[in-house]
């Protein structure tokens, strides 16, 4: 036993004795895993294979490291003829343990044999069809297509169930008693097959009193035949011996053939019937998948081509506008030079004159997203200085081309102060509207400060010369 933490070898102790880890519960678990391993060793050993089968994967669901639990209930689902569950627990198994994993060698006798792999694949191939044919009411087609399924695997203890129900259901409870031995043999506990086989016995039970009072009548009709010696032969014939005239014998041809035309139209006729409305339907649903498939295939070619027309419809408009899109890309290139050179200015002067959403290349996009913040907060930054420089020099045509904008990006750029020297730009050129508007907006933004108070008393003086 390893830690799980550190994989060093434990002793009896509660903790690992080289990194300290407390692996009590560890332990616990790892011992409860072994001990239903073996409760299903014991329990498959005895052939109870659906005993082992819960047996095990109750061990793995405390442990499912438990290698060899996993390699055994992989045997145990073969031996039941689950062939498709036991190549599933073998695959996983050499999953968690690639190395020195017997699961390696069962999967290669499985897996290497190409006749046993197609017979498994027919094998559950035949058996859903059964399947299929009891949903349909088909139950003679049902036990034909079981009998060729036991035939290729005779250990599936499903499939023996499943024969034995069908002729449970018909009647026959002495093939249906040979078929759930047949299961029993391989799996000796199986509850299904116990309980199936006790309702048939108790069916068979009830039925002997009938055939003990046919038998009686046989041996009473055997009674009453006279038998005599004539040389060396014995003569047997009925104590009452009655000839038949002609007509009672032309009556009895008649009564037969009469007979044979019903039991061929009542009995075999139908199944006839139910036997092509069956091919026919199956047939029907193959030609429905057929043609599903064949719509789809359809309706993904018509995707492709409409993807494949879009394609070259960009590739030609491309083609047409081939040198504005040139000219485009390379004032990209120029702003881009500029950008690197830390020349804002100029790169935020190219960029102006770029229309961004004729850039249809993803990396062109995102040259322009790079080049865009940082130019744009250089020119705010250059437009306000020199919209401030001209404020101070009574320039307000000036100012108010330059702060606008400035503005209109950001409101309370330089703790408002580009809006607070916009406002006065517009009183001093007369443009009371745009004043007023500007000291109500940056009362707004910065109040209880002196320029808030400030704008308040500029606010009602432009509305008082109204």
């Amino acid at each position: 036993m390893e830690c799980i933490k550190c994989g060093a070898a434990l002793g009896r102790e509660d903790q690992c004795p080289a990194c300290g880890t407390d692996v009590k519960l560890y332990k616990r678990i790892l011992h409860t895993s072994n001990r239903l391993y073996n409760e299903g060793l014991e329990r498959a050993k005895v052939r109870d294979l659906s005993g082992a089968v819960n047996s095990l994967r109750s061990s793995l669901k405390w442990y499912k490291m438990n290698i060899t639990a996993r390699n055994l209930l992989g045997l145990v689902y073969f031996e039941m003829g689950e062939t498709v569950d036991a190549i599933s627990e073998w695959v996983i198994s050499r999953s968690l343990m690639p190395e020195q994993n017997p699961a390696e060698q069962y999967l290669a006798s499985v897996q290497t044999n190409g006749s046993r792999l197609d017979s498994l694949n027919q094998t559950i191939k035949k058996y859903n069809q059964a399947l299929l044919y009891c949903r349909q009411d088909s139950q003679d087609l049902a036990i034909i297509q079981l009998k060729k399924v036991l035939s290729l695997n005779p250990r599936l203890v499903k499939g023996h169930q499943l024969l034995a129900l069908l002729y449970m259901q018909e009647g026959n409870f002495e093939m249906a008693r040979k078929s759930l031995r047949s299961a029993g043999r391989i799996d000796a506990n199986n509850t299904t097959t116990l309980r199936y086989l006790r309702e048939v016995n108790q069916k068979l039970h009830k039925d002997q009193p009938a055939k003990r009072e046919k038998k009686e009548k046989r041996s009473r009709e055997k009674e009453e035949l006279v038998s005599y010696q004539s040389g060396n032969e014995t003569i047997i014939h009925p104590a009452t011996f009655k000839d038949n005239s002609v007509w009672t014998t032309i009556l009895n041809i008649v009564i037969g053939a009469a007979i044979g035309v019903l039991v061929t139209w009542f009995l075999i006729v139908p199944s006839m019937k139910q036997g092509a409305v069956s091919d026919a339907n199956l047939a029907v649903r193959e030609a429905n998948d057929t043609i599903s498939t064949k719509n789809q295939t359809i309706k993904t070619l018509e995707g492709q081509i409409e993807a494949l027309e879009g394609q070259v419809e960009e590739l030609s408009k491309l083609e047409d506008h081939s040198p504005e899109v040139a000219a485009m890309y390379e004032q990209l290139l120029t702003a881009y030079q500029s950008y690197l050179a830390r020349d804002y200015t100029a790169a935020g002067t190219v960029l102006e004159q770029l229309d961004e959403a004729s850039l249809t290349g993803s990396k062109a996009k995102e040259i322009y997203d790079i080049m865009s913040e940082p130019v744009n907060e250089q020119n705010i930054a250059t437009m306000y200085t020199e919209g401030a420089a001209a404020y101070n020099a009574r320039n307000f045509e000036e100012a108010v081309q330059k702060l606008q904008p400035v503005v209109d990006s950001e409101e309370g750029y330089e703790d408002g102060y580009a809006m607070y020297y916009l406002a006065h730009s517009y009183r001093e050129l007369g443009d009371k509207e745009n004043a007023l508007r500007y000291y109500q907006r940056f009362a707004e933004l910065k109040p209880g400060t002196k320029r808030a108070a400030a704008s308040q008393n500029y606010i009602q003086q432009l509305q008082a010369a109204e």
